[in-house]
């Protein structure tokens, strides 16, 4: 951990279809080492590629933050997916289930919100949006003694 105690922030791009597919295969090593386990890790990088995907089509590009996180108990990864584009117009009808302007995985971001543990969406019209997906890994509980 570098020494001012701040574990640090991977910064990608997002400006192409490689990129998306860098996105999936950044976040997809960043869970396993925080040890998330499959399908928490497969969540995740499903609501990545969602978020990404976003930042491209609807943002003109931008750039995923990733942060492993540890509140001193439970590791966990903090994605932020950033653009300067045009904003999203109307939030609530961005967030309804179901809906969807094609081209991605159909989730939109009311399903990739139901992926992890908490969402944020801050957007201005003109200035851009800030989707902020965090997910802290889940300890499944061992068999109890003798249960095999």
């Amino acid at each position: 951990m570098p020494a001012s105690g701040r574990i640090p922030t991977t910064s990608l791009p997002i400006g192409s279809d490689a990129d998306l597919a860098w996105v999936r295969q950044q976040v997809r090593q960043c869970a396993a080492q925080l040890g998330f386990g499959l399908v928490q890790l497969t969540k995740l990088v499903t609501a990545a590629s969602e978020l990404a995907r976003n930042t491209l089509v609807h943002g003109g590009g931008g750039r995923a933050e990733l942060t492993p996180l540890n509140d001193g108990r439970t590791p966990g990864l903090r994605m932020a997916f950033v653009d300067s584009g045009p904003g999203i117009r109307d939030l609530d009808l961005a967030m309804t289930d179901g809906y969807t302007t094609g081209g991605g995985l159909g989730l939109g971001l009311s399903g990739a919100k139901r992926l992890v543990n908490e969402f944020s969406v801050e957007t201005e019209p003109g200035r851009g949006t800030t989707v902020t997906a965090v997910a802290w890994v889940a300890h499944v509980p061992s068999a109890r003694p003798g249960v095999r």
